[in-house]
């Protein structure tokens, strides 16, 4: 199983990689929009959406801001390089503002989780509410992860892809050979605190690297580092939020799609509640709103 694991996730992030830096943007846009849809699909699984019509609306609700999103961004590009704008982000701040609702959103999930697992667990909500709950949190995503791309570049980008898999990648090993204490045996028994560390030391050092790659000075160097680890934090408990959501449905894996890893959710929870929180932080540093 292991080995399994480990052939499949290096091959996803070999194309992942590929697509970060060499597709072109309304092209990543497309990829990331077709992996949005097959999440969705298993969201729908997840909370006991059968019906193949309301399905087929559930996705187009998702497609139709996602066009109009890409085709806003891309108009906003025309124009700043037409009437040579300095940077097209001044002029799409509506849209930058949207990124308040899931960064609060993920941290009140993170505080719920954290201080009343059982309660959240035994949460009953209509398919209907949880349906709305999925099509927020995965436009989002998308919208979130795009936009690093488009504005801060595939490097920046590619950065937060590793730092979320080097902390889960750090957290399943460090758990499994030091792990003690669960984290939330009522969720996830497999999660332990040791895990969490490690994951969140990992994320440190992603952010040391990069500073030091890059020459930061040492005040961006300390919010970098600060984002990183808020960052995994955050992916963790995101992590946590679709274990419940799985263990309220009795399952195991969101889909069968990658072998050994289950669904695509499954690969993605963690990247799905880290992205508007990192977006966030980049936002603020590159105007100079940390420091």
């Amino acid at each position: 199983m292991l080995l399994q694991r480990i052939i499949t996730a290096s091959i996803l992030a070999s194309l992942i990689a590929l697509a970060v830096f060499k597709l072109p943007t309304e092209y990543f846009s497309l990829v990331l929009g077709l992996l949005t849809l097959l999440a969705a699909w298993e969201w729908c699984n997840l909370v006991a959406i059968t019906p193949l019509f309301k399905r087929a609306l559930f996705l187009l609700a998702l497609i139709l801001p996602m066009i109009g999103i890409h085709f806003w961004t891309q108009i906003l590009e025309l124009v700043a390089q037409a009437v040579d704008w300095p940077d097209v982000r001044n002029y799409s701040g509506a849209l930058e503002w949207l990124v308040i609702a899931p960064v609060l959103f993920w941290i009140v999930v993170m505080i719920l989780i954290r201080n009343a697992p059982a309660g959240v667990l035994a949460l009953q909500m209509k398919p209907c509410y949880k349906a709305l709950i999925g099509w927020f949190i995965l436009l989002s995503a998308w919208m979130f992860l795009s936009r690093l791309r488009i504005f801060y570049g595939s490097e920046m980008a590619m950065y937060f892809l590793i730092l979320i898999w080097v902390a889960d990648i750090s957290a399943y090993f460090v758990g499994k050979k030091y792990g003690k204490t669960q984290l939330s045996p009522v969720i996830s028994p497999g999660k332990t605190v040791a895990g969490m560390y490690s994951a969140l030391i990992a994320g440190i050092v992603c952010a040391v690297i990069l500073s030091l790659i890059n020459g930061f000075g040492l005040m961006i160097a300390a919010d970098f580092v600060l984002l990183s680890a808020l960052t995994v934090l955050i992916s963790i408990y995101g992590d946590l939020f679709f274990s419940v959501i799985k263990r309220q449905r009795g399952m195991k894996d969101s889909g069968s799609l990658l072998p050994g890893h289950g669904g695509i959710l499954d690969r993605i929870d963690s990247v799905i509640a880290a992205i508007p929180f990192f977006y966030a932080g980049i936002f603020l540093e590159a105007y100079g709103l940390f420091s």
